[in-house]
């Protein structure tokens, strides 16, 4: 070994010797955490779902209710859940058929919604919305619950693979669809009501950050819209702002850039391309 080997080896061992301290910023878990984590939303969805999602090893419910109660109990103590972590795995488990129900409303929204739209199953199988709201809506039960880190690990991989990025902390109520959905993102303080459509490119942001005496960032406020029910928001709009109230029935049109409240019935769109106009409720 000549010199310059040599003293190339003393350097990779004293990096490595250094990377192999764990960075007391970073909070690192433990190797296949992102792994089970993927586990756990695909054992899920074949639960719910095993004449879709199942497979002829998969063994019935209960027992895919099982392996994922292991798998969340791993991934819980991995995160540095607080608390009792059996009382959260019950309350989860207990949730999963009403997340099922919920998400059937889901489906049913895109099958009516979208005439390209041949059967259920196809939707469940080929829709990237789907993929992204089911994954969304195992994940906000976990957030509701106060698990850290694990929902937005979730979310963040359905966003990775369709484009669709909700945050766990948002609430939407039930036959929400997006259509086509690259692009869209849903802000953790966001509301959305019942039958809401979504296109591509729907951003429900934040309009502005509150800065605290140090010029971070301020954190646990309102700061995304509230969507009633009946909404209809096409591609291309950007609503901002925690006091932004999209009232019942509203229709957004495409590219509309919006950070003030849309009273019930309203419609709001480009005329002619150049101005925004507002459109009031239709009289009965």
């Amino acid at each position: 070994m000549n010199e310059r080997s040599a003293q190339l080896d003393a350097v990779i061992r004293a990096a490595a010797e250094k990377l192999s301290c764990r960075c007391p910023n970073c909070g690192a878990v433990p190797v296949g955490y992102r792994c089970r984590a993927i586990r756990l939303m695909s054992v899920l969805r074949r639960a719910m779902f095993p004449d879709v999602f199942g497979t002829d090893s998969d063994g019935n419910a209960e027992e895919c209710l099982i392996e994922a109660a292991r798998l969340l109990r791993e991934l819980l103590a991995d995160s540095g859940t607080e608390g009792d972590i059996d009382e959260i795995l019950c309350r989860y488990l207990a949730a999963v058929p009403t997340l099922r129900d919920i998400l059937c409303t889901d489906v049913q929204a895109a099958y009516e919604g979208d005439p390209a739209a041949r059967s259920t199953t196809e939707i469940m199988l080929t829709y990237p919305a789907f993929e992204a709201i089911s994954i969304f809506r195992l994940a906000h039960e976990l957030y509701v619950l106060k698990v850290p880190m694990l929902p937005r690990l979730m979310t963040e991989y359905a966003h990775r693979i369709t484009g669709i990025d909700i945050h766990p902390g948002a609430t939407v109520g039930r036959y929400f669809f997006i259509d086509h959905g690259t692009g869209v993102v849903i802000g953790e303080t966001c509301t959305i009501g019942d039958h809401v459509k979504l296109y591509q490119g729907v951003t429900l942001g934040a309009k502005s950050f509150e800065l605290d005496e140090n010029g971070n960032p301020v954190k646990g406020i309102k700061r995304h819209p509230d969507i009633g029910n009946h909404v209809v928001i096409y591609a291309g709009a950007t609503i901002l702002g925690g006091r932004t109230r999209i009232g019942d029935g509203c229709v957004v049109g495409g590219n509309v850039w919006l950070t003030h409240s849309l009273n019930p019935g309203e419609t709001i769109s480009y005329d002619a391309g150049t101005r925004m106009v507002v459109r009031p409720a239709k009289s009965e």
